[in-house]
């Protein structure tokens, strides 16, 4: 689950006299914009600016994949045909937006949903007060956008490709679609909205007949596929960012053992390390290098507490060896609860270690509280 490398935000082409005086609105409208201009424009261009040779095709080899998106003062046609060769997929592909010589249009050509192609160019319309065109369906009929759903609050797709094409023709076509919410934030639509045409709401999977909806979007933290395999056949699956784990571990335990025993307890309580958002440990921990790096590796957050802290918490395994050798009777369970929130531990503490090792860790698991949708379904 390693990340991909940051990308700077937009880059800017012009090749006309016209054009550029369109990309100097766009460098002023959008932060941290970058401009490419055409080598004989280059007198005439703002301070900044990057020379480009014609034709685009090598600048473009260079450019595609180091910027979230592109934005092409060129028509439509001339900047498919550039593109075409450099196109990967759409889990990757940035977002290309063409606009007019006269700014009359800024057109979403590329990435509308996963490299966020259509907010982009609403963007870029709004700088320049230009119409912008987008035509994913979704979002021309102002319905769920199930491939990017949540991803504003941290949530991300188990599978970009599984069921999501048959997902999104199911919203768009309004046929029966059950949103079933385990965990997670309840504004992924907004609250003082109703919900799109066939789209119910319910906050378990039991009783649900999978049977009965032309598919099932889940937001949940567990993993179904084996304890509701027909749910999750038929389902799109959202992880959000639910789970705080709760780590206590010997000074010096090695990186790789810890990231073991965190991937094994997760699986042995059917969890999944998509849906974790927080690493929580003592104060004295704060600067171990295993919880550092496993926390940069997975893109955890890190939250410390004073042994006082945690001693205050009631736990359900209080230890006196560690609140002999730490301070508090706890560490991963106490931990796991302050930082989510919660009342109760979904998974209370677990213990884990390896032949030889001479070192071992604790861990915790609690789930993030939100407060339901009013929307309910009976099923």
């Amino acid at each position: 689950m390693s990340l991909p490398p940051a990308r700077k935000p937009y880059a800017v082409y012009a090749i006309t006299l016209h054009g550029l005086g369109i990309a100097e609105r766009l460098l002023a409208g959008l932060p941290g914009a970058e401009l490419y201009v055409s080598e004989k424009l280059m007198a005439k261009a703002p301070a900044g600016a990057l020379s480009m040779k014609l034709p685009m095709g090598p600048t473009l080899s260079r450019t595609f994949t180091a910027y979230d998106c592109h934005v092409f003062i060129i028509s439509v046609g001339a900047v498919v045909r550039m593109i075409a060769p450099l196109l990967e997929d759409k889990k990757v592909d940035p977002a290309v937006v063409c606009v007019d010589d006269a700014a009359r249009f800024s057109i979403c050509v590329l990435s509308g949903h996963v490299g966020r192609g259509n907010a982009f160019t609403e963007r870029v319309a709004g700088v320049l007060g230009s119409t912008p065109v987008v035509t994913t369906a979704s979002d021309v009929r102002g319905t769920l956008t199930v491939d990017i759903l949540g991803r504003e609050l941290g949530w991300r797709l188990d599978d970009l490709e599984r069921n999501v094409t048959r997902g999104c023709a199911a919203v768009v076509n309004e046929t029966p679609v059950l949103f079933v919410q385990e965990a997670g934030e309840p504004t992924w639509w907004p609250e003082d909205k109703p919900l799109p045409p066939g789209v119910r709401y319910a906050r378990s999977l039991e009783g649900v007949d999978p049977k009965a909806w032309e598919i099932l979007l889940i937001a949940t933290d567990r993993d179904i596929r084996e304890t509701h395999r027909a749910h999750w056949e038929n389902s799109v699956i959202y992880r959000p960012r639910s789970l705080v784990l709760g780590i206590g571990c010997d000074r010096g335990t090695p990186e790789e053992l810890v990231e073991r025993g965190v991937t094994q307890l997760l699986a042995q309580a059917l969890l999944s390390p998509a849906s974790v958002k927080t690493v929580a440990t003592v104060d004295l921990k704060a600067d171990e290098p295993a919880l550092l790096a496993l926390c940069k590796k997975y893109d955890w957050e890190l939250q410390t507490y004073t042994a006082a802290e945690l001693d205050a918490v009631p736990v359900p395994t209080p230890s006196e060896t560690v609140k002999k050798h730490v301070g508090t009777r706890g560490v991963a369970e106490p931990s796991a609860l302050l930082a989510s929130g919660a009342t109760e531990l979904l998974v209370r503490k677990q213990i884990y270690t390896e032949p030889g090792a001479g070192r071992s860790m604790t861990f915790a698991v609690a789930r993030i509280p939100h407060s339901p949708r009013k929307e309910s379904v009976h099923v």
